[in-house]
């Protein structure tokens, strides 16, 4: 199928037609659709765990084989599936079932809202041995293309909205995506375009050169502001409202902890929630451009022996710039208002 799929891949002039439709419709959508519009319960809402799930959703375009382009869902709608589950945990409440999954992954698709989506699925069904879609695969598939007939078929009701409500909102986005913001949605969607058609490049890049030279003026775009200067400025809020601080930090339950009290039960949530911190901020590095000491220069182990023999660290892990300094002052003071504010059931218990 590797070699066949320049062939048989969006091959059909309707499912091409019908890529554009719903890359479109998502397009819309995402930008007003919100949790609640989809019946989405504040226990399992976590916009850290639906990036990573948006991310798995987006490499679906990364392989030509149906089981790697199969295996990018099914990796999306795990992520989901831990976060319902550990959300119901946290919470006491009863296992998630199909009510919880499928609106999570309608809003997880909506916002991924890969190019060619229809015809990724489509590639999956006609080309994925019958015999190996069965089981869980085979659900998670079904649930999948669910989620893209609600998405195809959305209308004011579907999403609990009124009706004038839902038509300005749709009218207010398409005049977003054809002003300011058109620019950049013709380019992601052009570049994965080209990814699956080296072709397009050189027609791409003729028709940008000759924008250049019939003198079409954009707006220039502002530098965006670096992590250290984001988390200068988050600090300095939270720094002058320290209630206000320990209540959002309330939303983290090992935030407050001590040792004493984790037990070999949460290594593995914490563990996930390193990893989601990792990949978030690895993420946001790189998207504001910023690829200095994106991870330690030696590890922690490393690090621990060289103490112990008195050896520095380099002076850029030495030296604290004002933006630590005022994080670290923050996280000490409502470390100290942590005791009365711990979140854990078992330890209460």
């Amino acid at each position: 199928m590797t070699k066949l799929f320049p062939r048989v891949f969006a091959s059909n002039t309707e499912d091409v037609i019908s890529d554009e439709k719903l890359f479109h419709k998502m397009s819309l959508f995402q930008l007003f659709i919100s949790p609640e519009n989809l019946d989405i319960q504040p226990t399992f809402q976590n916009q850290t765990s639906w990036l990573l799930a948006q991310k798995e959703l987006q490499k679906i375009n990364m392989y030509n084989a149906p089981r790697d382009k199969l295996m990018c869902i099914l990796r999306c709608c795990k992520v989901i599936n831990n976060l319902l589950l550990n959300a119901s945990i946290a919470s006491n409440e009863n296992a998630p079932g199909a009510d919880q999954f499928l609106p999570v992954l309608i809003y997880v698709t909506i916002k991924a809202n890969p190019p060619q989506f229809h015809s990724n699925l489509l590639y999956i069904q006609r080309y994925r041995r019958q015999s190996k879609l069965v089981g869980e695969a085979a659900y998670l598939f079904t649930n999948i293309l669910s989620a893209e007939s609600f998405i195809s078929n959305i209308d004011a009701e579907s999403l609990s909205m009124d009706e004038a409500d839902f038509e300005n909102k749709m009218k207010s986005a398409r005049a977003r995506l054809s002003g300011l913001g058109s620019q950049s949605y013709q380019n992601d969607h052009d570049a994965a375009l080209t990814a699956h058609n080296p072709k397009r490049e050189n027609t791409l890049l003729h028709t940008k050169s000759s924008d250049s030279l019939s003198g079409t003026n954009e707006t220039p775009i502002k530098k965006a502001e670096s992590i250290t200067d984001l988390e200068n400025k988050g600090a300095s809020t939270l720094s002058k409202d320290r209630s206000e601080a320990t209540k959002i930090f309330q939303e983290y339950p090992y935030m407050f902890a001590s040792v004493g009290d984790l037990k070999i039960g949460y290594v593995e949530d914490l563990l996930n929630s390193y990893k989601q911190l990792v990949f978030k901020y690895v993420c946001l590095s790189k998207g504001l451009g910023d690829a200095k000491s994106l991870a330690p220069s030696i590890s922690p182990l490393q690090a621990s022996k060289d103490s112990d023999n008195h050896t520095t660290l380099s002076s850029d892990v030495q030296t604290k710039s004002e933006t630590d300094s005022s994080v670290d002052d923050l996280f000490r003071a409502l470390q100290g208002e942590g005791d009365n504010v711990r979140k854990f059931s078992d330890v209460k218990q």
